[in-house]
């Protein structure tokens, strides 16, 4: 059975995490330009295995979703969550018992479904729970590399999620995709699929961290812009000492940090 989700609900919903959520609580929300979103095929299911850094991951990847503008995304979620937060219910979002035989088996019928259907994608955190972007070795959880073993045409996107804080106030969100990963013409048995899935989130994630480092935007593109300078009586005195001086005044720390030093 396919999961309900409102076109309407939805689209409300992604304007308003864009909004009043990712523009209040991030400096901006950035693509990495090295590698770029994959192409796929419009006739093969799409499959985006993403690391489980934050609450902020569901958030994140329905903005994400829209890189992808033909497809209709869908997510596995844990069922204690959706209980509490049952908006997501009507947004794509069903529920998985975690650790059940039951619950295993609904994640594989209900992902079946969906892939099924034309113009579909499917993001998982296959990582389960919570995990810091550094911890290493990558661990996924079975389920997807048996949906993989049982879907001989899908593409599997890896895609890294970092939320690191730069020189703003508020921090960034940073993404970057692995290369597609076609599953046609393999015959991987699923404990293979893990491991094989395990090794490219890792490679992509190791790729990200190295570009979070540098700290900076270049070379990144920006899907969203949101919050930036420290905000309150900060930001106050100091428009209006730049008044006094007939400065423009600028909001960013980091400009600001910049322009005193030179």
């Amino acid at each position: 059975m396919i999961p309900p989700r409102s076109p309407w609900l939805y689209d409300w919903f992604v304007w308003y995490i864009k909004r009043y959520q990712l523009r209040k609580c991030f400096t901006a929300v950035r693509l990495d330009e090295e590698s770029p979103v994959p192409t796929v095929p419009d006739n093969l299911p799409l499959i985006v295995v993403l690391n489980h850094a934050s609450w902020w991951d569901p958030l994140v990847c329905m903005l994400a979703n829209e890189l992808f503008p033909e497809r209709i995304g869908y997510a596995p979620i844990d069922m204690d969550m959706l209980k509490k937060y049952a908006i997501f219910g009507k947004l794509g979002f069903f529920g998985v018992e975690q650790g059940t035989l039951w619950g295993a088996r609904e994640f594989l019928k209900t992902s079946e479904a969906i892939l099924k259907q034309p113009h579909t994608g499917l993001w998982i955190t296959a990582q389960g729970e919570f995990y810091d972007v550094r911890s290493r070795p990558i661990k996924l959880r079975g389920g997807l590399g048996y949906l993989l073993h049982r879907m001989p045409r899908a593409v599997v996107v890896p895609l890294a999620i970092e939320y690191p804080f730069w020189n703003e106030k508020t921090p960034e969100v940073l993404l970057r995709f692995g290369p597609a990963i076609e599953t046609v013409g393999e015959s991987r048995r699923h404990a293979e699929w893990t491991s094989y899935l395990e090794e490219a989130l890792s490679q992509t994630m190791d790729a990200l961290a190295t570009r979070s480092l540098t700290r900076s935007p270049k070379g990144f593109t920006s899907l969203l812009e949101g919050k930036v300078g420290v905000g309150g009586i900060y930001d106050l005195w100091r428009s209006f000492t730049a008044r006094l001086k007939g400065q423009r005044f600028t909001a960013r720390h980091q400009e600001t940090k910049t322009e005193s030093a030179s």
